[in-house]
């Protein structure tokens, strides 16, 4: 990913927040020589040897997974708030532009046998369901109902690399002011969002 310097975030615990917050990504590998993609949950978690790994399932039926041992390679895209930003908020003229937090993440995908899919999959129920005012547990399910993990593959994906991309202006701060109390006003959650990461930049 193309990233200005003034955009790199390389604060790895910020970096770990951001994806445990929109780990709802999108697996990107190379299937019959064209680029496939898929959208799903992508859980932070560490494996037995400490390492930072990202743990997911895909559908049997989806083929993008019978490419997954000839070329283990892949990329997986987390997307956060972004906000269309009016230069008509600038002190000076200039082009309009876009802000946005993107995090990309390179790494090794290993296949998971079927127990430990079963385990991954509990962490990824039991996270989704804690706040829930009848949690449901995978416990719960009869033997029938959970057969149909066998219709998933599971994995995990050992890092090789991490690129963070937060633009927010940062080469406009003497435009900050304006451009927060601008996007604060916009309706969209997007904005107001990346109005308070400004905030919290300036802080």
């Amino acid at each position: 990913m193309y990233i200005p310097h003034s955009y790199q975030n390389e604060n790895l615990d910020e970096i770990r927040e951001f994806i445990t917050k929109n780990s709802f990504g999108i697996l990107v590998n190379q299937l019959e020589g064209k680029p496939w993609a898929t959208h799903l949950p992508l859980e932070l978690a560490t494996n037995s040897n400490g390492k930072e790994i990202l743990e997911g399932h895909i559908a049997k039926a989806n083929p993008q997974w019978k490419a997954f041992e000839d070329n283990s390679k892949v990329l997986c895209i987390f997307n956060g708030p972004h906000a269309y930003v009016s230069s008509s908020w600038y002190q000076e003229e200039e082009v309009p532009t876009w802000n946005y937090i993107a995090v990309h993440i390179y790494g090794t995908l290993k296949i998971l046998s079927e127990s430990d899919t079963m385990e991954a999959l509990h962490r990824l129920v039991d996270k989704y369901e804690m706040n829930s005012s009848n949690p449901l547990s995978l416990n719960d399910l009869s033997p029938k109902t959970l057969r149909q993990v066998k219709g998933v593959v599971g994995f995990q994906i050992e890092i090789d690399e991490i690129q963070a991309a937060y633009k927010l202006s940062q080469g406009r701060t003497h435009d900050h002011a304006r451009i927060i109390e601008e996007l604060g006003n916009q309706d969209d959650a997007g904005s107001k969002e990346i109005a308070s990461r400004m905030k919290d930049l300036k802080a």
